[in-house]
């Protein structure tokens, strides 16, 4: 197995994508397999959606209505409505597998590999890429 860790800065925005720097670790790895990429944080999740074409700005739309930004939670470290940004990984996982055909992610034409993190209290991630050979 080979593995990497990606820093990915999200100061801004609730969604970030990732499709490019994965894509440049298949490329590098040169090879068959499957690549997990795991966003190690309780307030993240990974999402393969089209960006571009709106469905970035709706997800947000829809963590606003989802996860209200208010005193609701009974988690409640942090700022108001941080502990909605905890329930976010029970609905997007905060792990994702994509198969790699000679060093090419195997997505599909509209889909990229996209950060969620509605979390305005760390503006830094760390994603793990693991490449397993087939």
């Amino acid at each position: 197995m080979r593995s990497s860790t990606l820093e990915i800065s999200t100061k801004g925005r609730r969604t970030t994508d990732l499709t490019e720097p994965v894509a440049a670790f298949a490329r590098e790895v040169g090879d068959d397999g499957l690549l997990h990429v795991f966003a190690p944080h309780a307030t993240a999740g990974l999402a393969l959606i089209e960006t571009g074409a709106g469905s970035d700005v709706d997800i947000e739309e829809l963590l606003e209505r989802t996860f209200p930004r208010d005193d609701r939670y009974t988690h409640r470290h942090g700022s108001v409505g941080h502990g909605g940004d905890h329930l976010l990984p029970a609905f997007i996982s905060p792990s994702l597998v994509v198969p790699v055909i000679a060093g090419d992610v195997a997505l599909g034409t509209w889909q990229s590999i996209v950060l969620v993190d509605p979390n305005r209290e760390n503006n830094v991630r760390t994603i793990r890429l693991s490449f397993v050979p087939a």
